[in-house]
């Protein structure tokens, strides 16, 4: 008997008003603007806990969205991810009313120095016992780099291989500054931690170096969950290299196909299990109890939907001022330091379709760039399974519409049908994040992950 796959899943959120689907904060129902409120964000935690997702995916992005018609007006008034605030904060308040939901939190590593930012993430996964997920970006925003103190971002692949460099220096913090068992707590010798089991992670490469003490004791995972999100030819070599959880937006199903296979083949090449990287998708979702009430509940939030601030927003993503275009001029490739990945879906990737600025904006139903999943949660189930066997993609990051009916009417709706057709969980495993999603045991990485190079270990 074949068992089919289990569905995994991500709420995909932000710290901020305006996320993927622009314009949905104009609803009347929509309590986005509530992202002020820690409650706002604990109940949102129990909700998702309530539904078992594996984590809340939050993203985060270091400065404006200013591409689009030469400035940032756009993105400002229509609140396309400005006002936005820190991710990390909102972690231990969403933890402290959960036992399993895990945090999946997005750091730009090209403005962290990471002896500092090895601590923070250390000290948020002995807050949330080890629940604790890192998704790795390099930015893309010249924006950010002028606030920062730079002229432009830093060229594409280059921050590539400032990423792998800095993955060096965190790995030797995390995993081999602190050996097993050198915290003691032993109040009758007055010894807390064993000085002869501590090492300085010693480490320069191009960009980075450090020669020091990993600051925090040993937690739960020591190194986070490591997502990352980029599909370009750079960004796919980086993952097979570090990722365990892959996030895939934008592509076709052949696209998808190619890119997961090609991820996974360049894993195994070098000396990784290619199954210990999880692919999730984008996806919006509309349900309805019934397929009228669906299409009824999606035209109600069309009404609202800001297909200005989703170019604004996609202009900045790919680097392209999609302002410049005429309805029905074909896109060009051209090479950027943003997103590339992006613009080479809808161009060098695209062999069957012609992509224009008309036909991208057809696709921005809600405001966003991936059209949502329509219907009963029957259909919704059938799209998902459909997409996970074409792709054999590992589950979805889901994207808010309006806020928190979207979240509760997928609990209330969708969960019970997946959880019916056996391919959802109808309890959450016990231990780590990293143990949630591979099982009891292997709360920290796994002997072919290069992390795992650089541990001290105590001979036996």
């Amino acid at each position: 008997m074949t068992t089919r796959k289990q569905i995994r899943l991500n709420a995909f959120d932000m710290n901020c008003v305006g996320h993927i689907q622009h314009g949905m904060w104009r609803h009347p129902r929509d309590r986005s603007a509530d992202y002020l409120n820690l409650d706002y964000w604990m109940n949102l935690a129990r909700t998702l806990e309530r539904g078992l997702f594996d984590g809340i995916f939050l993203a985060d992005i270091l400065g404006v969205y200013d591409v689009y018609r030469g400035g940032a007006e756009t993105a400002i008034r229509d609140s396309v991810q400005i006002p936005v605030n820190d991710p990390l904060l909102l972690v231990p308040a969403m933890a402290a009313v959960t036992n399993h939901l895990g945090f999946g939190v997005t750091c730009n590593l090209t403005y962290e120095p990471p002896y500092t930012f090895a601590r923070r993430m250390s000290t948020l996964d002995h807050l949330t016992r080890g629940r604790i997920g890192w998704n790795i970006v390099t930015g893309y925003l010249d924006s950010a780099a002028r606030g920062m103190g730079g002229e432009r971002l830093i060229a594409h692949d280059d921050r590539y291989d400032m990423a792998d460099d800095y993955m060096e220096v965190v790995y030797r913090l995390w995993e081999g500054s602190w050996e097993d068992g050198a915290v003691l707590r032993d109040k009758q010798t007055g010894v807390y931690t064993d000085p002869a089991k501590l090492h300085v992670a010693r480490y320069e490469g191009p960009y980075y170096k450090v020669n020091a003490l990993h600051l925090s004791e040993p937690s739960p995972q020591r190194t986070p969950v490591l997502y990352q999100a980029g599909a370009s030819d750079r960004g796919r070599k980086f993952a097979a290299t570090h990722a365990e959880c892959v996030f895939l937006a934008g592509q076709s199903v052949a696209n998808l196909k190619l890119i997961v296979t090609d991820i996974r083949a360049q894993a195994k090449a070098r000396g990784r299990d290619p199954r210990d990287i999880l692919v999730f998708l984008l996806a919006a979702v509309v349900v309805g109890r019934t397929e009228r009430e669906a299409r009824d509940k999606l035209e109600d939030y069309r009404r609202h939907a800001s297909i200005e601030g989703a170019l604004a927003h996609y202009s900045a993503s790919v680097g392209v001022d999609f302002g410049k275009y005429d309805i029905d001029e074909p896109i060009r490739y051209v090479k950027t330091d943003a997103n590339n990945s992006h613009l080479e879906a809808i161009t060098t990737r695209s062999t069957d379709i012609v992509w224009t600025k008309r036909r991208v904006m057809d696709e921005m139903i809600l405001g966003g760039r991936v059209a949502p999943i329509v219907g009963t949660p029957a259909q919704i189930a059938d799209a998902f399974e459909a997409l996970m066997a074409a792709t054999d993609i590992d589950g979805f990051n889901l994207s808010r519409t309006v806020m928190p009916e979207c979240v509760e009417d997928f609990v209330e709706l969708v969960i019970p049908e997946l959880q019916a057709r056996g391919i959802y969980k109808t309890e959450y495993a016990p231990g780590t994040l990293r143990e949630k999603l591979y099982g009891w045991g292997k709360s920290r990485l796994g002997t072919g992950h290069p992390a795992a190079a650089v541990r001290n270990i105590t001979p036996p």
